[in-house]
């Protein structure tokens, strides 16, 4: 943020109004400018010391007042590409499958199936589980935070109707994952110490230009990728290629 303008300390976009509202008491603005207007409330870097008069003065670039901003939450709601997290913005981009499915060999317990022979149900199920082929497959999700892009690689693991993955450790965006998940499940066996600190994420979020993040924006940053990683678009391209390896 500059100081260079007075009649605009922040920085705010200009944004050309469509007219005056009924009352003609604010402006009014296409709605993807209402977007625009919507996410610079949480995306402007502002000096705490100026918090309180931020936004009077977004009010009063634009000519708006809280009715605006709610109807801009509204429309970012309904319209937006990308979600706003405290202070960042998130959007999920392309799928890309890297290379073929693999084959996997499945290990069954044949003592379990011996000790429960007597149990038809159970027969039947177990020699239903052996006829399931599963496979895995290297894939990459793209993400932006801020408008930065971010890589996220991931194995997918497909076995009968489910699938689980498994992320890799290399762009900031997987450190995060790793980051978060050795926070809650440090029963696993996962050796959490190699995980990257909360300082380290943040000095490699520097270095790309993004803001720093505290623990809880990591946090739904990873919820948000984990909800996001695979969607319907990727699910067809995987039903195409699992129909044609049988």
């Amino acid at each position: 943020m500059t100081d260079t303008n007075p009649y605009n300390p922040y920085n705010f976009a200009p944004l050309q109004p469509t007219g005056r509202n009924e009352t003609n008491t604010t402006n009014t603005y296409a709605p993807e400018d209402m977007i625009k207007i919507y996410e610079q409330q949480f995306l402007i870097p502002v000096p705490e010391e100026k918090l309180t008069e931020f936004l009077p003065a977004l009010k009063s670039f634009y000519d708006i007042d809280d009715h605006t901003l709610d109807v801009s939450a509204i429309i970012f709601d309904a319209i937006a590409d990308a979600s706003i997290i405290y202070n960042h913005k998130v959007k999920v981009g392309d799928y890309q499958i890297l290379g073929g499915l693999i084959e996997e060999a499945i290990e069954y317990d044949e003592d379990s199936d011996e000790n429960n022979k007597d149990d038809q149900a159970t027969e039947d199920l177990s020699v239903e589980d052996k006829d399931i082929q599963a496979y895995t497959l290297e894939c990459k999700r793209t993400f932006f935070i801020n408008e930065v892009e971010i890589p996220y690689h991931f194995n997918l693991f497909i076995y009968g109707d489910g699938y689980s993955t498994l992320t890799k450790k290399e762009t900031v965006l997987e450190k995060m994952y790793w980051f978060v998940r050795g926070r809650f499940e440090e029963n696993l066996l996962d050796d959490t110490e190699d995980n990257d600190s909360l300082d380290s994420i943040n000095e490699q979020l520097a270095s790309l230009g993004i803001r720093e993040m505290d623990l809880t924006t990591i946090d739904e940053v990873i919820s948000y990728v984990e909800d996001s990683i695979i969607d319907d678009a990727m699910v067809e391209a995987l039903n195409k290629l699992l129909d044609a390896a049988e």
